[in-house]
């Protein structure tokens, strides 16, 4: 994508307020489900990477969790604290804003980016959202006068739409380098991290607004061979009362909510897999550093 005969390699932050379209956008220019997705702000809760190899650059991207201030606990902090280091030590940062206009949540986020940086992308997703092109001219002079930014991409990360734009204006900063990872490789999470964010967006996708944002999953034992994966699992909620919500009557919620888990985390493995979720209650583990650990949340 660039002129230069070199190879270049670098790592990209795509930063921005809670539900706003990172995780989407980084599939999309992945090809390759690297983060979980749903219309619930917070969907991601930790620094995810997905790699995107072409014939001459190597990009590096990472998914933040969204930035907010709302609400305070052991959680939110470990998500803003996230958010503010993969600002360091990155070749480019592409912020993302939606095509209907600045929010306060939105200059939070740019105020975390120093006003000297250079390697600042603007990308305003869900364009297609916006009927009349030209109501994108406005936001676009709002902008420049925000910050400095290098570049400013309309995007539409959930119908594919200029997308090859983007990562030209990204790969203008990357560096000339060697490649972090091999071809084949397009994230650097686990397939336990991936199984079990699975399940949390199938219960996020299926229960909506039922669910309370204070649900995580565990894995609790893993079983594999060449044909089989047998995965237990936790999901974790704060409250008896969101116990219920989960299961559902009878259980349909929560046999809903393995079934679809089980095929895709199937069609991720290449292998038949066994999948049980059981639900506990653990008050108040949001704040709870033992178990935030437990969970991968350091």
């Amino acid at each position: 994508m660039t002129n230069s005969n070199e190879f270049r390699s670098g790592f990209v932050a795509v930063v921005g307020r809670p539900n706003v379209g990172k995780s989407t956008l980084i599939n999309a220019l992945v090809g390759e489900k690297v983060s979980i997705t749903s219309r619930k702000p917070q969907t991601t809760r930790d620094r995810v990477i997905g790699v995107l190899t072409t014939e001459s650059e190597q990009y590096v991207f990472v998914d933040t969790p969204g930035f907010q201030t709302k609400h305070t606990s052991g959680l939110i902090k470990h998500m803003n604290q996230s958010v503010r280091a993969s600002l360091s030590d990155v070749d480019a940062i592409v912020l993302v804003i939606e095509a209907t206009g600045w929010r306060k949540e939105d200059e939070e986020v740019l105020r975390l980016i120093p006003q000297d940086a250079t390697n600042v992308i603007l990308a305003i997703n869900k364009t297609d959202e916006i009927h009349e092109r030209e109501k994108i001219l406005p936001l676009l002079a709002d902008s420049q006068k925000r910050f400095p930014f290098a570049d400013f991409v309309p995007i539409s990360a959930e119908k594919g739409r200029q997308l090859k734009v983007l990562l030209n204006c990204i790969a203008k900063h990357l560096p000339e380098g060697e490649k972090f990872y091999d071809e084949d490789i397009y994230t650097d999470k686990t397939p336990r991290f991936i199984a079990a964010e699975t399940i949390r967006e199938k219960a996020f996708r299926l229960l909506g607004d039922e669910l309370p944002y204070g649900c995580a999953v565990m894995i609790d034992k893993w079983e594999e061979d060449e044909k089989l994966a047998k995965i237990y699992a936790t999901l974790i909620v704060s409250r008896e009362s969101h116990k219920g919500i989960v299961i559902g009557e009878k259980g349909a919620k929560l046999r809903e909510i393995s079934r679809l888990a089980r095929t895709e985390i199937a069609q991720i493995l290449d292998k038949k897999v066994y999948l049980e979720v059981w639900v506990r209650v653990r008050k108040g583990w949001g704040d709870d550093a033992k178990i935030l650990k437990t969970l991968g949340y350091d």
